[in-house]
């Protein structure tokens, strides 16, 4: 069995003497990686000045890493630029918000190219390569270009809509195909596999099969969901210790016996955040009762800064915990507590076992791992309440979590007071059949059957010829080359930026 070579957008190596990082892929594919040993490669999180061409290497508990710098130029437009502007919003049914540049979409398939030149010499003929996420689309496609005959799989983290939505995005056929150069597509629940399997159908004209699947030049492009998870026994330890920390005890403390809800993530507009604060203020108007007995917290760790839309969005979310602070306070109970940073990992942990209530609402999610992580956390005995988005990945798989719909602030309202008021005994068990199901469903499974599919359903035909492959990815980049020098004539200088990037790599190509 050959290495698992891991590409996601950013890489995090570890400093010499520590551990991994504990959340996210590092523990999803703990285990991948221990049994087998592997590659990590993708972005160091550093932007510079000038293009950077050199990979850099470090070997950390097995596994090795390698990394590369972005220019300044190319994050802008790669990932600040049309990642996150463009396509996080397309895939989170947030069109409204869809900024899109041709430039910056020529970037992004720029940048996924070349990072496909760094990494095929660093390939060995029977490794696996599994891609990560919506800001690498086109890497597989780029790879089988240069003639790469790996097994190559995707997984997309984020939700993936119909072809209705998809199709607004210019140039959404030429994603759509780019897909089609992997041998396996994974999603995260059964509704984005719906969506996959709508656009691909739709977007081009190919047929679907039973499997489902999609038949190109002799290759089968398997595509399937596969529920990420969390490692759920060592965060109930985690919570379980942390609970007693000093950080949980000094929150205990301050609550003097009032109940506690809490919301905790990255402060993002797909996440429902006003919704919430919306649906909070709500439950204080409609149900008096809660007042002075309940209060709110919720954690919102910066994200994106450089993009208009969370600066927003942050302000937003400051003027409404402060009206509704100004409007229900006593001189001893502010209703709401609102933390602009991020918290560690461990001390969340804690403050979630305290919680009655998890308040989990995105407006659209792939999975939303807080939810499961808030159910892991729970004392068993005396559990809290998960109230979760009927919008997110996470609540197709947990039908004992009280669902509400965020737009609707007076429902929200209605479900907090009934999570709020539940018995015991219903708590105990609404609590438990979910908990069994995270323990069936561990991250380590996540991963082994991703790669299940992968390794041991590979056709036996051959993969395309690099013929076959030029004739699928090639022609886009040339077209795409063409606008951005149109682009660069019209004296635009981000155009120009973009421009001198495509003569850097092709270049480097000759």
């Amino acid at each position: 069995m050959g290495r698992l070579v891991i590409v996601s957008n950013r890489v995090a190596v570890p400093k010499r003497g520590e551990p991994p990082a504990a959340g996210g892929l590092a523990v999803a594919l703990k285990d991948a990686f221990s049994s087998r040993g592997g590659l990590w490669f993708g972005w160091s999180g550093t932007a510079s000045a000038e293009p950077a061409d050199v990979v850099r290497h470090a070997r950390r508990a097995g596994v090795d890493y390698a990394v590369i710098d972005l220019s300044q130029a190319a994050y802008d437009g790669f990932y600040a630029g049309y990642a996150n502007s463009a396509l996080w919003p397309m895939f989170h049914f947030r069109l409204g918000l869809l900024s899109y540049d041709r430039r910056q979409a020529d970037c992004y398939w720029q940048v996924n190219q070349h990072y496909a030149e760094k990494l095929l010499p660093l390939l060995r003929p029977d490794d696996t390569v599994w891609v990560h996420d919506y800001q690498m689309i086109p890497l597989g496609a780029a790879l089988r270009a240069m003639g790469s005959k790996h097994r190559i799989g995707y997984f997309h983290h984020i939700p993936f809509p119909p072809w209705a939505v998809f199709s607004a995005m210019p140039g959404a056929e030429d994603l759509i195909r780019d897909l089609l150069s992997y041998d396996l597509v994974g999603v995260q629940t059964n509704r984005d596999l719906t969506g996959l399997i709508d656009c691909m159908a739709q977007g081009t004209g190919m047929k679907v099969r039973p499997g489902p699947e999609v038949r190109l030049r002799g290759r089968r492009v398997q595509l399937r969901a596969f529920p990420i998870s969390i490692a759920t026994d060592e965060f109930s330890e985690l919570a379980a210790r942390s609970v007693k920390s000093a950080e949980a005890k000094r929150l205990g403390a301050s609550l003097t016996g009032r109940a506690m809800v809490i919301g905790a993530e990255r402060l993002d507009y797909t996440k429902g955040l006003p919704e919430r604060f919306k649906g909070f203020a709500a439950l204080l108007e409609n149900f008096p009762e809660h007042r002075g007995k309940v209060t709110y917290l919720q954690v919102a760790a910066p994200s994106r800064e450089d993009v208009e839309s969370y600066k927003g969005l942050k302000r937003k979310i400051e003027t409404l915990a402060g009206r509704i602070n100004g409007e229900y306070s006593d001189a001893d109970w502010t209703p709401v507590r609102y933390v602009g940073r991020a918290m560690p990992r461990d001390t969340l942990a804690g403050y979630y076992r305290m919680a009655r209530v998890g308040l989990v609402t995105p407006l659209r999610d792939g999975m939303n791992l807080v939810a499961k992580e808030y159910v892991a956390a729970q004392d068993p005995e005396d559990p809290g309440v998960l109230v979760l988005s009927k919008f997110a990945g996470a609540a197709e798989g947990m039908p004992e979590a009280l669902s509400v719909n965020p737009l609707d602030a007076v429902g929200m309202a209605e479900t907090l007071h009934a999570a709020l008021t539940m018995g015991q005994e219903e708590r105990r068990e609404r609590h438990g059949a979910m908990l069994r199901r995270l323990r069936e469903n561990s991250v380590g499974g996540w991963a082994a059957g991703f790669l299940d599919v992968l390794e041991g359903r590979v056709p036996a035909e051959a993969p395309p010829t690099r013929a076959a492959a030029l004739a699928v990815f090639q022609p886009r980049l040339l077209s795409r080359s063409a606008s951005t020098s149109s682009d660069k004539a019209s004296g635009d200088s981000s155009g120009s930026q973009v421009a001198a990037l495509s003569s850097a790599m092709a270049k480097r190509a000759r």
